[in-house]
C-alpha cells in the first residue's frame, strides 16, 4: 500500500493495516529527514506510517483525515511553521502525540512548542538517536 500523502486509503484499509500498532505521521519538507524517518520507523515493530506531508498545510490536513497516533513535525517549513500547525491543532479532542524535529532548537520554540501540547523537542542534529528511543517507547505502549 503507497502511505504517501496523495493515497486514498479507506478506514477499512486504515484499520486493517494499523490494527495493534501506533500510527505515525511525518510532517517535514526535507525530502532526506522523511526518508531518514521513514527508513526508522519502518524497522520499529509496532509502528505504521500511515502518511507524509512536505508542508504544514498538507500536514494539517492529514492529521484531520488519518488522526494519527503520532506526529513528528519540523517547526520551519516554507509555507507554515510547525508551531502554528500545532497551535491550529492543540484544541483537537484526539491531539496527536507530537514530537517536534527541528534544526532550530531554541529555549523560546522549545518552551512555546511544550506550552501548545509537543510532547517530546529533540534536535535534528544532535539529538536523532533519542526520538528513536522515544519511538521504541511508544510502540511498545501502543501493543
Amino acid at each position: 500500500m503507497d502511505l504517501s500523502s496523495s493515497a486514498t486509503v479507506s478506514a477499512g484499509e486504515l484499520q486493517a493495516v494499523t490494527q495493534g500498532a501506533r500510527t505515525f505521521l511525518i510532517v517535514d519538507d526535507s525530502a532526506v529527514i522523511r526518508r531518514r524517518l521513514v527508513s526508522l520507523l519502518s524497522e520499529i515493530d509496532g509502528v505504521r506510517l500511515v502518511g507524509e506531508a512536505s508542508d504544514a498545510i498538507e500536514g494539517a490536513d492529514l492529521i484531520r483525515k488519518l488522526n494519527p497516533d503520532v506526529v513528528i513535525l519540523d517547526i520551519r517549513m516554507p509555507d507554515r511553521s510547525g508551531i502554528g500547525l500545532l497551535e491550529s491543532v492543540k484544541d483537537s479532542p484526539d491531539l496527536p502525540i507530537v514530537i517536534i524535529l527541528t534544526n532550530y532548537p531554541y529555549a523560546a520554540y522549545r518552551k512555546r512548542c511544550m506550552e501548545l501540547g509537543a510532547s517530546h523537542f529533540f534536535d535534528k542534529s544532535t539529538e536523532f538517536d533519542e526520538l528513536e528511543t522515544i519511538v521504541r517507547e511508544l510502540a511498545e505502549v501502543g501493543r
